[in-house]
């Protein structure tokens, strides 16, 4: 099943999304089997739509070979339950092949990953974004990070030339900025927030009129992360802060001991919970055994999931 752009557009604006962990085995390579059956256990838990090889999924580190395979087993498996959309980025030409991977192997859209390394200017991001979206039939999503980051003017400029781009994830947190491009951009797109752990930033945001976020900590405690989710749609405060106090705040003090950590942590509260995926690949690197207990004792005081 396929979607059109509006439609997708439709799909990000309300409910949760999440970035499922890339599985690898000892070695360090796709283990599509125990990829599967994350998809397979996360699925049913309510997610709006799960985004494959995103940042949590450590796209950064897939091989080209690897990536289409990776998101035709998250198609395949998620098919008929929740859309995938997948993470897609570097430089213009590969992320067009990317893109094009992804759209072949029925993947519902993209998140416009950032490139990398060199800084851009806004006419080179223009270019950069208009020579994606022309190369694909299917949503595009972009992804505001400081390395690209978007100016009002410039999404403007995008919108109308490119019909088929119809998300804003934001990962830079500038309150000022964020009122500018909603402003300037109202309901033409979708919006998404996307900081580290969005939950803590979830009630702000949403005043901002960007309802929707992404949840890394829905990999390995879902129920927590859905609770969470639904405590912000009704603006249960009381249910936020409790979360917030007893366990979001607690996590970021272990995520913040060390670079790289919110992914890791991720991938070690999934191997607590018995759905493990695996080491991380470098150049991030996993959880020390004292930070992996600590991490223990804190999802163990949230209950069953």
């Amino acid at each position: 099943m396929s979607f059109s752009p509006q439609e997708l557009k439709t799909i990000m604006g309300s409910g949760l999304l999440s970035f499922p962990v890339t599985d690898f085995d000892s070695n360090g390579d796709f283990d599509k089997a125990s990829y599967e059956k994350r998809l397979e256990w996360l699925a049913p838990y309510g997610a709006t739509a799960l985004f494959a090889a995103g940042g949590t999924g450590e796209f950064f580190s897939l091989t080209a070979q690897e990536y289409p395979e990776i998101i035709k087993t998250a198609v395949d498996v998620c098919r008929g339950t929740v859309p995938i959309i997948a993470g897609a980025g570097g430089p213009t030409r590969q992320t067009i092949q990317y893109a094009q991977a992804a759209e072949k192997a029925g993947a519902h859209g993209i998140l416009l990953m950032p490139h990398y390394l060199t800084e851009a200017s806004q006419e080179g991001l223009y270019a950069h974004v208009k020579a994606i979206c022309d190369s694909v039939d299917f949503g595009v999503i972009i992804y505001n990070r400081a390395q690209a980051k978007y100016q009002p003017a410039t999404l403007q400029r995008l919108a109308d030339a490119c019909p088929n781009l119809v998300g804003f994830k934001d990962g830079v947190g500038d309150i000022e900025f964020m009122v500018s491009v909603y402003q300037a951009m109202g309901d033409r797109f979708s919006y998404l927030g996307g900081l580290p752990t969005a939950e803590v930033y979830a009630a702000a945001y949403k005043a901002l009129g960007t309802p929707v976020y992404s949840s890394a900590v829905f990999n390995f405690i879902p129920k927590t992360a859905m609770e969470f989710y639904e405590a912000v749609r009704t603006d249960d405060l009381a249910t936020q802060h409790r979360l917030l106090k007893n366990f979001f705040m607690p996590y970021l003090d272990i995520r913040n001991k060390n670079h790289g950590y919110a992914v890791s942590i991720v991938k070690a509260g999934c191997t607590i919970v018995g759905h493990g995926a695996g080491p991380v690949r470098p150049p991030l690197s996993d959880l020390k055994p004292a930070e992996v207990e600590e991490l223990r004792a804190l999802i163990e005081t949230l209950g069953p999931q």
